[in-house]
């Protein structure tokens, strides 16, 4: 716990360095970088509220999470086409958001594993035959399956990862506060370099502002950052660094999995819930693909 509580101290000062470093650009520039400013308060409060909740127990941890999940997949499905039908269907995914978190919570890792990718996957559509409508039935089940795969199942590792026991002096908390702390640092590098050095987009058609020099550039630094983190972890040094590079690799791929989504139904933002950074799927795109990798790398490996 004493780890945890270093970092979260890390974190606020790092957060004080750079409002304390807005205020001298604003004040040497004249400029109000209002993107900026409501990105570094929308931080603040983020980070406020994720180091409250690890800190306060199991339970408070694991229903942050779960909230998590349901206001991702609500975003989802109001910003996809969905016929009123649907509506029967999508209120049975919302049903299996508590079931997924509680065997996250008791730790059954068996019925975690497979409650959504098996049990949801064959339950849903048997819903839909209830409806007696056929057209439209793949396009509509494959849609909300694969909402709950991304924004339910995936997510829910981090849960689970919380709950991990203790393994060569580390626990679970230290393990997920690792995870978290990388992903959105991976994130906020891509937008530096990007910004800074970005010439050649990755992917022009789904999002612009990814390029191979923000993609590079995040690399190095969250693969640096993982190896001096690495006291939250049990990891030997060359684990750490590939723990490092996977998280932006993922973290990256994930951000473009979710852009994807947004263009094709047309839309920039999935929300603005968050002033600076968009809706809760823009600030947990990257985790979807970080949190489950992750937690199965560590569990490979030490459990």
């Amino acid at each position: 716990m004493n780890r945890v509580v270093l970092t979260g101290g890390l974190i606020l000062a790092l957060l004080s360095l750079a409002t304390l470093i807005l205020k001298i650009m604003r004040r040497r520039s004249g400029l109000p970088y209002r993107e900026l400013g409501a990105r570094i308060r929308s931080w603040w409060v983020m980070a406020g509220l994720f180091l409250a909740l690890i800190l306060s127990g199991k339970a408070g941890a694991v229903g942050l999470f779960a909230l998590v999940s349901y206001l991702a997949v609500k975003e989802y499905f109001t910003m996809i086409p969905i016929r009123r039908v649907d509506r029967r269907i999508i209120f049975w995914a919302y049903l299996a958001i508590p079931l997924q978190y509680w065997w996250a919570y008791e730790g059954w890792y068996g019925m975690f594993i497979i409650w959504i990718p098996v049990y949801l996957f064959l339950l849903l559509p048997f819903r839909q035959i209830l409806t007696g409508e056929t057209r439209g039935f793949l396009e509509s089940t494959g849609k909300v399956q694969w909402g709950m795969m991304l924004f339910v199942f995936s997510v829910s590792h981090l849960a689970f990862l919380y709950g991990l026991p203790e393994v060569q002096g580390h626990g679970g908390v230290e393990l997920l506060l690792y995870l978290v702390v990388l992903t959105e640092l991976n994130d906020i590098y891509q937008y530096l370099f990007g910004k800074s050095l970005g010439r050649r987009p990755v992917a022009p058609a789904v999002s612009p502002g990814k390029t191979l020099e923000g993609f590079l550039g995040a690399l190095a630094a969250t693969t640096l950052t993982a190896l001096a983190l690495r006291y939250l972890t049990p990891f030997s040094v060359p684990q750490a660094l590939a723990a490092g590079a996977a998280i932006a690799t993922a973290g990256f791929v994930g951000d473009l999995v979710v852009s994807m989504i947004k263009r094709d139904v047309g839309i920039k933002d999935s929300g603005d819930l968050i002033p600076g950074h968009g809706g809760i799927l823009d600030r947990i795109d990257s985790l979807t693909y970080t949190a489950p990798l992750f937690f199965h790398g560590v569990y490979y490996i030490f459990y």
